[in-house]
């Protein structure tokens, strides 16, 4: 093979002879020149050379920033909490998890180029953190823009930044059609309480409003006071004749819920209950595939255990209400009490993305 080599041609393989090969790579080049020196030149980062999902870029990663930018990033990644590490926008979800894992089974981070080896940590994704440690303010007013126009995509009405900083326990509400669950869950994600009720009756008949009030009374009556009030939106469509049925009940659940919750809005006008996108949550949960959400149910097993297990779990469970969390989560496992979980889920989506991830 080395007098000789294979070149695609019409769809076949042909051998060529080796000078005759180097004249034909020699003309092919000179046409490449030709074609591209009519285009303007642009120069290209080096960030930029490497593919998003290259995994071994060599040392290029470390020679991007000094030694002392190097040991600034990696005391941050070495000795952050997992609550610390998600304080970083760019850190939140699985990446936060992923960094504490890894310090764990394998030891502290010995240079930037051993970042890559952590899940989730493509090459321009750890360029972006790594800036996002040393900057933390860099992006200003875009950054601003762009965290306002999401927020206003993932919760209505809009509400300021000033209140939600300020939250220091919401009651998370998610209802479907036989139940309405709810959890209650502070500013350091331990949850105070975590409940279901089986409301089998508000769809039968001809959805009468005595009827819901009632049932959405009984719920409302058994929750504590909260700073707000998040319920889940569904994106239902009300042009699909079918489904109508089942957005009109999510309809008047919604609207009593509101009326309910907002005790004090006559008087001052402040929205105590916000609508959070479901979709939303599913993205920030990894949950999603496609349009369509999968169940939170395995996540939210998997918080549970964690709250045992690790020194300091992302979701808190009391000690004394572990048991019985535990034991009402086994109890539900067989059927599918999609909205427990998703209660749960909510509420920590709410805070991580719209109380620690907002701006002052």
């Amino acid at each position: 093979m080395s007098a000789c080599s294979l070149l695609v041609a019409g769809g076949r393989w042909r051998c060529f002879p080796v000078p005759l090969r180097s004249s034909l790579f020699q003309v092919l080049h000179n046409s490449c020149c030709r074609k591209k020196s009519t285009a303007p030149k642009k120069i290209i980062p080096n960030a930029a050379i490497c593919d998003e999902n290259t995994k071994e870029p060599g040392n290029v990663l470390d020679k991007l920033f000094s030694s002392e930018q190097q040991a600034s990033i990696l005391h941050v990644l070495n000795t952050a909490s997992n609550k610390e590490l998600e304080t970083f926008r760019l850190l939140r979800g699985r990446k936060s998890v992923n960094i504490i894992e890894h310090r764990e089974k394998f030891g502290p981070f010995q240079n930037l180029e051993s970042l890559m080896n952590v899940p989730l940590f493509q090459y321009k994704t750890t360029i972006q953190i790594c800036n996002s440690i040393l900057c933390p303010e860099t992006g200003g007013k875009k950054r601003k823009f762009q965290d306002n126009r999401l927020l206003r995509k993932l919760i209505k009405p809009e509400i300021e930044r000033e209140r939600l900083k300020a939250v220091n326990s919401i009651i998370s509400i998610v209802f479907g059609t036989r139940r309405i669950a709810w959890a209650h869950v502070d500013r350091k994600l331990a949850v105070l309480d975590w409940q279901q009720n089986e409301c089998c009756q508000l769809m039968k008949g001809t959805y009468l409003s005595s009827v819901y009030l009632q049932e959405i009374s009984s719920v409302i009556s058994k929750m504590p006071k909260a700073d707000l009030y998040v319920l889940e939106k569904i994106g239902l469509s009300i042009q699909n004749s079918s489904r109508f049925p089942v957005v009109l009940h999510f309809h008047i659940m919604e609207a009593m819920l509101y009326a309910l919750l907002n005790k004090t809005f006559a008087q001052d006008g402040q929205h105590q209950v916000l609508s959070m996108n479901r979709n939303g949550v599913g993205k920030h949960f990894e949950l999603m595939i496609g349009d369509t959400r999968t169940s939170g149910k395995e996540l939210v097993k998997q918080f549970l255990s964690e709250s045992v297990l690790k020194e300091e779990p992302r979701v808190v469970f009391p000690t004394e209400k572990i048991v019985h969390y535990r034991q009402m989560f086994s109890s539900t496992e067989q059927q599918r009490a999609e909205e427990l979980y998703d209660s749960l889920l909510q509420a920590v989506a709410f805070y991580e993305l719209a109380v620690f991830d907002t701006e002052p």
